[in-house]
Formats: structure tokens, C-alpha cells, sequence
């Protein structure tokens, strides 16, 4: 008989059908036992093709395998054969408190097949699960309570740029900014010792984190707490909200700009001029609104169509941005119009430079789809805190102030004081 390398109590298995097949599959298993030989009056039964698999010696006849295997010291003989003759065989070379037959094999080999269906449905749950965690989108995170990483998913992978083999065994303190690293170790501790925790069972805590190629990038972290024999764990499934985040910040953005110009909105402009007026109050000086109306827009849109129109606006705001001081504001309410906030001007005459200096910036022409178009603008001036000391009154004389002015000939401007003199004439 070929000489075993395995180390284990020696059993001998006769009857190779289902279930001493599934005894052999559970015995190849376990290393506290050493199968020496399989013996089956079919030489194509289950277990003898199990048995030549892995090496052990196979037999076709039962007593043959029994004297063969009576020189393994202490060996046990499992008869799942329903011959009585060989049970009795059996019992004369091996005695018969070595030998299960009858009864108890039928018994045992029901409890071996119980064990076998138990054991494939946790296989079969554990690799459903594993399905569910390699292919989930979000990355999935296990530590023990060292910080050290016990689990990282392919999620996680994409998300951090590491393959698994690079941080399993490693602290999870590699993926947080420097930071964060020295505060991780006294979260864990101080929850270890006091029960205490800011983190575990907060859905949705948002972190930043650290790419394998030093890139910072905004996370979403929900940390649970497992507890596994007599082991801790922290599971952490973290979700990259970077393009979330580039959304959220748009869409704050032009909740306070104009979309076609980027300047600020009337909201924007509002909270500006309020601010301003806060300021000018403290501090004792003057402040110009200034409210802009297009003179001639309304025929190039016309003419040239809406996309020309959307050009010359866009043209209009540059020039406007580059010719205010970076501590005034202009700003697109709407339309055609815009609105114009000038801090600290000293004196009037100031403000009517600025007026001045944008009527002449819009007097140069503008190239629209290669055609050379001239528009004007009129313009309203309205002082804090002469004309007004609010928003709104400031807003409406300079609109007033405005509307004089297209009154008056356009492509000019006029302060709210000449709307007064006007209404006293």
C-alpha cells in the first residue's frame, strides 16, 4: 500500500455510494483524521473516484481493504455497506469497538449528510454576500480595533486607488490627511474605554480623504460597530462625493449669478449693497447706486437674433467688470439692465465719473456674428445717504434717476436729486 503523507487518526471508509462519499469529503477536510483506504464493489462509485483523486487507495473488494489496513494502529473501520458478512469481517480483524455498522452508520451518515447540506448553505449565503460586497458601488472598509484594515472591496479600491493587497494589514489612518491621522487613534480609544463615539451610527458623515496619489477628495462615511466571536470590528461604507459636491457648488453659485454673464444676480447685488450700506454708516461715507439700461438692445435681438444678443450681453459685463474698482460690484438683475454698486465714491462728482466711464465703454463698437453694432446706455444715480438709507429706496430713485435720463435723450445719466428738481419744475 502507498505510503500517506497526511497526518490523522487512519479510517477506513467501505461503501463508496453518497454517503461514504460525503464522509470522505468531510474527513479530506478535517486534518485530525487520515483516510488510508475506500472499498466498493462498483470501481465507479462516488467515493472511489473521490479517493483516486486525491491520491488514496481504492478497493473492489471489502476484506482485501480490511487486511490491508489492519497495520494502521488504532485504525477505525466506517461500514456503510449493507453486507452483513463484511460487518462481521470487519469485526474479527479490527474488533468490533473499532468498527460502526448498521444502525450507527446509518445514524452517523444522516448527521454527515445534515452537516453537508449546513455547511453548502453557508457557502453558497458567504459567496452570495462576497457577490454582494465585491460588486456593491460603494466601497466597503473593515478594521479591527487597532485601526488596523481586515477588508477592502473593489469599490473602495476605485474610490481610493489602492489594490487590496497594498493596505489589507495596514492602518486606515493611510487613507485620511495628515490632518486627521493623529485624531483617528483617540477616537478609537476613548470609544474602547468610555462607550462614547461622534462617529458610529452617523449616516451620511461627510470627511476628507486621501488618494493613493495624494489627491484630497470629499468622502461620505457611515461607520457600524460588529462584534465577531470575541473580536471588534468597524465597518465603514464610504461613498466619493466629489461630483455631488461640484453640483452642490454650482448650483450655490448661480443661485446667486446670472447664468449667461456670471455676474452677480439681484439677490447677490441686494446682499452687496447691504452690506455696503452697513459699512458706510459705521465709517461715515458715501455710497452710489447706479442702475444701467441698454439703449438699442432691443433691435439687435431683433435683427440679429437671440444667440447675438446673448454675445453683446456677455461682451457688455466684461467690459462693465473691467472697468469698476474690485471693491464696487456690478451685477445683471435682468434683461438688459444692470445694476452697479460704488463704495466709498467721496463725492458726487465721482460717481458721475463713473457714469461718464461707462457710457463711454459701451460707445465702442461691438463685432456680433462680423456685423460692427453700437448700443448706449442710460443710466440712473442714486446716493447713500443722501437720496435714501435702504435697498429698496436706493434701488427705486436710482431706477427713477434712469428712466429721466432715456426721458432726456439717452446714452446720459442722471442722479435721483434731478428726478427731485424735475418733479419740483
Amino acid at each position: 500500500m502507498a505510503t500517506r503523507t497526511r497526518h490523522g487518526h487512519p479510517v477506513l471508509i467501505i461503501g463508496a455510494g453518497r454517503g461514504g462519499c460525503a464522509l470522505l469529503e468531510m474527513f479530506l477536510e478535517d486534518s485530525l483524521v487520515r483516510v488510508v483506504a475506500v472499498a466498493d464493489t462498483n470501481p465507479g462509485a462516488p467515493g472511489i473516484k473521490l479517493a483516486k483523486k486525491h491520491g488514496i487507495p481504492t478497493y473492489v473488494d471489502a476484506v482485501e481493504a480490511l487486511q490491508a489496513c489492519k497495520g494502521y494502529s488504532g485504525c477505525i473501520v466506517y461500514n456503510l455497506s449493507h453486507d452483513d458478512s463484511i460487518a462481521a469481517e470487519a469485526g474479527k480483524i479490527f474488533g468490533d469497538k473499532r468498527v460502526a455498522s448498521g444502525p450507527e452508520v446509518k445514524l452517523f451518515w444522516q448527521m454527515v449528510t445534515n452537516l453537508k447540506k449546513i455547511k453548502d448553505d453557508l457557502e453558497k449565503s458567504q459567496n452570495h454576500l462576497q457577490s454582494i460586497i465585491h460588486n456593491v458601488m460603494d466601497g466597503i472598509i473593515t478594521i479591527d480595533e487597532s485601526g488596523v484594515i481586515q477588508g477592502f472591496n473593489p469599490a473602495a479600491e476605485k474610490i481610493f486607488g489602492y489594490p487590496q493587497q497594498d493596505v489589507m494589514g495596514k492602518n486606515v489612518k493611510m487613507l485620511m490627511p495628515e490632518a486627521d491621522r493623529s485624531q483617528h487613534d483617540a477616537y478609537i480609544h476613548r470609544y474602547l474605554q468610555t462607550g462614547q463615539s461622534r462617529i458610529l451610527g452617523i449616516r451620511g458623515r461627510e470627511v476628507t480623504a486621501l488618494r493613493k496619489n495624494g489627491d484630497l477628495f470629499p468622502l461620505e462615511m457611515s461607520v457600524s460597530e460588529m462584534i465577531l466571536g470575541e473580536m471588534r470590528y468597524f465597518i465603514g461604507i464610504v461613498r466619493d462625493i466629489t461630483e455631488r459636491k461640484l453640483v452642490e457648488q454650482q448650483l450655490a453659485y448661480f443661485a446667486h449669478h446670472d447664468y449667461l454673464t456670471n455676474l452677480p444676480n439681484r439677490i447677490l447685488f441686494s446682499n452687496s449693497l447691504g452690506q455696503s450700506i452697513l459699512l458706510a454708516k459705521r465709517n461715515h461715507y458715501k455710497v452710489a447706486a447706479l442702475f444701467l439700461d441698454l439703449d438699442g438692445f432691443k433691435q439687435i435681438n431683433d435683427t440679429l437674433g437671440h444667440d447675438a444678443g446673448d454675445q453683446l450681453l456677455q461682451e457688455v459685463a466684461r467690459r462693465l467688470q473691467n472697468i469698476i474698482r474690485t471693491s464696487d460690484t456690478v451685477a445683471r438683475i435682468g434683461g438688459d439692465e444692470f445694476t452697479f454698486v460704488l463704495n466709498n465714491i467721496g463725492s458726487n462728482e465721482n460717481a458721475a465719473q463713473m457714469a461718464g466711464k461707462i457710457i463711454a465703454t459701451l460707445s465702442v463698437p461691438f463685432d456680433l456674428k462680423g456685423q460692427q453694432c453700437h448700443v448706449g446706455g442710460s443710466i440712473g444715480v442714486s446716493i447713500y445717504p443722501d437720496d435714501a438709507e435702504d435697498i429698496e429706496n436706493l434701488i427705486k430713485h436710482a431706477d427713477a434717476a434712469m428712466y429721466l435720463a432715456k426721458q432726456s435723450g439717452k446714452n446720459t445719466y442722471k442722479f435721483y436729486c434731478d428726478v427731485l428738481r424735475e418733479h419740483r419744475g
